[in-house]
């Protein structure tokens, strides 16, 4: 990545992380791809239950092909024949994987979902929840992230998950009530009750959507 963007994103990351800190969160900063999965692991001890909402970000670090070693009890929904009771075990899981739609410079979250397995367990549930989170994410202030999932975030899912929905061919938020939407619940992640419990690694690159 360039020299000066790496710069900028080293400065604001110290800010983020600041913020995150004030908000009983944990962060962390990673150069790179390799540096970001290295702390993801060294938070992660071997052995334990592990699982995931839809976070593009993880397999791009190669943290979730890590995890489906031996030395991990990863949790895939996605090869479950019930993937109801995958979802579900993401409740009592020692660690959750997720990423952000959106990240305020001062620490707040923004994740909108369809199924809300992702969001709940954010929310409520899984011992720790571990965020991988693209500098490309970060935005000013909580309207702005606002406005990056529902415009950017989200008609990029809806296109690559080939649902019918307006932002699919309009390429941005229609406020739809489409069957297919993915803006079912918007949860904002602005404090964390539990000391110890998210941890977020921004990373120096531009990862998921």
């Amino acid at each position: 990545m360039n020299e000066n963007i790496t710069k900028r994103n080293s400065l604001l990351a110290q800010k983020v992380i600041k913020g995150l800190e004030s908000r009983n969160m944990s962060g962390y900063y990673a150069e790179t791809k390799e540096d970001a999965l290295k702390i993801a692991l060294e938070l992660i001890p071997k052995g334990s239950s592990v699982t995931m909402g839809g976070a593009m970000s993880a397999h791009e670090i190669g943290l979730v092909e890590a995890l489906k070693g031996p030395d991990y009890n990863f949790i895939d929904r996605d090869k479950a024949t019930d993937k109801r009771a995958a979802m579900l075990a993401a409740y009592d899981a020692d660690f959750f994987l997720s990423s952000a739609n959106a990240m305020t410079e001062d620490g707040i979250m923004i994740n909108v979902d369809g199924n809300a397995n992702r969001v709940s367990a954010i929310a409520q549930g899984p011992k720790k929840v571990i965020f991988i989170v693209g500098m490309n994410k970060i935005t000013k202030d909580v309207d702005s992230a606002m406005k990056r999932a529902r415009n950017v975030a989200a008609p990029i899912n809806a296109q690559r998950f080939g649902l019918s929905t307006p932002c699919t061919a309009t390429g941005s938020c229609m406020d739809c009530k489409s069957p297919d939407t993915i803006c079912c619940q918007i949860l904002i992640t602005r404090y964390s009750k539990h000391k110890d419990r998210i941890h977020v690694i921004l990373v120096n690159d531009n990862l998921g959507f």
